[in-house]
């Protein structure tokens, strides 16, 4: 009977190739140790229904994304042609708290708008201060297209979901959304219009 078969027997410097062997060994053994780590945080996670919502709204939001590509906007920007058409023109102050967003960030959201000739930007007749922006016949147009989007991600929530849940899912979140004090831009929480050319003034 032959002796087992020992891989170290007829290689010189069997101290080295010993110590490569266990420093496989160990990286084996660190990421069986990194991989538990992150069973254990994902584990953690389910537990948290709040990342059920998060990761949800994520994905999506990445297909609400890949949807507005198609007309060449982002899902926010979106928002923004949807609230002037609702609201008209209106200062850029005004639109930022109705996003509950800082004036910088709108200022930034506008500049792209403006250089896509989808809104105009002008100083304020009667605060010099203060600039007005409102939708370009170009940004009017892409209306349509945006309401057609999000009615394609509705129909793909619901295709995903089942009619029934998928209504039951919106209820909730309408629901968690209005508790929490959130709004659609430009509407009271009843849907009646809440800014108007006055308060734009101020």
């Amino acid at each position: 009977m032959s002796a087992p078969f020992n891989p170290w027997a007829k290689l010189p410097m069997r101290g080295v190739h010993v110590s490569c062997y266990y420093l496989r060994l160990g990286h084996a053994r660190s990421s069986l140790s990194l991989l538990i780590s992150l069973l254990t945080v994902s584990m953690q996670f389910d537990t948290v229904k709040l990342h059920y919502l998060l990761h949800a709204a994520t994905l999506v939001e990445e297909k609400l994304r890949h949807r507005l590509s198609e007309i060449g906007i982002s899902p926010r920007q979106a928002r923004v042609i949807d609230a002037l058409a609702r609201i008209g023109a209106v200062s850029q102050i005004t639109l930022a708290r109705e996003f509950a967003i800082t004036p910088a960030s709108m200022s930034t959201m506008t500049g792209r708008l403006i250089a896509a000739d989808i809104i105009t930007r002008k100083v304020d007749p009667t605060e010099v201060r203060s600039n007005i922006v409102e939708l370009t016949p170009r940004g009017r147009a892409l209306l349509a297209d945006v309401h057609a989007a999000w009615r394609d991600i509705d129909t793909l929530i619901a295709e995903t979901l089942g009619a029934k849940d998928a209504a039951a899912y919106a209820t909730l979140n309408r629901r968690l959304r209005d508790r929490l004090g959130g709004k659609v831009p430009g509407l009271a929480s009843d849907n009646t219009p809440q800014v108007t050319r006055q308060e734009t003034r101020r």
